[in-house]
């Protein structure tokens, strides 16, 4: 087991958009990006796509693309994916809410590098820069992470 930073507040049965909890439960891990500009392609078994300084991830509910990634300039409400400091480095997508998705049902959950001091997160998971690298090569399609309550 890793020491990780949730949500800042705290972990959740009933996920909703914009709480600031962790959804609890055993999730599947999609796919994982990286920032091309910052590190040389991790070593990963998951499906893995470079980041693009136009990369979001749309957090807004009621539109087609709620949950989805996307591209900058967007319309509607969007996570920017590019940031200036090394958070998103390296993003795990967690399949929560996405098949099928409910409206409002918590988007963006991902497991990325941590706040110094492991910080809490918006909703994500965040584990150290170092334990990110370590579980990436050890992380295939059919991996899944559980979220306990």
């Amino acid at each position: 087991m890793l020491r990780c930073a949730l949500g800042r507040s705290g972990k959740t049965l009933r996920k909703r958009e914009g709480d600031g909890a962790t959804p609890v439960g055993c999730y599947p891990l999609r796919f994982a990006y990286y920032r091309p500009d910052r590190m040389r392609r991790p070593s990963t078994r998951l499906p893995l796509k470079a980041l693009a300084p136009s990369s979001g991830w749309c957090d807004a509910p009621g539109h087609p693309r709620y949950n989805r990634v996307v591209r900058h300039p967007f319309a509607a409400s969007a996570e920017r994916l590019w940031r200036e400091d090394q958070l998103y480095d390296v993003i795990v997508v967690i399949g929560h809410n996405d098949c099928p998705r409910v409206q409002s049902g918590g988007s963006a959950i991902f497991l990325h590098i941590a706040r110094e001091g492991l910080k809490p997160t918006e909703g994500c998971l965040a584990v150290r820069a170092s334990d990110m690298r370590k579980m990436l090569g050890r992380l295939s399609p059919f991996s899944r992470i559980r979220i306990c309550g």
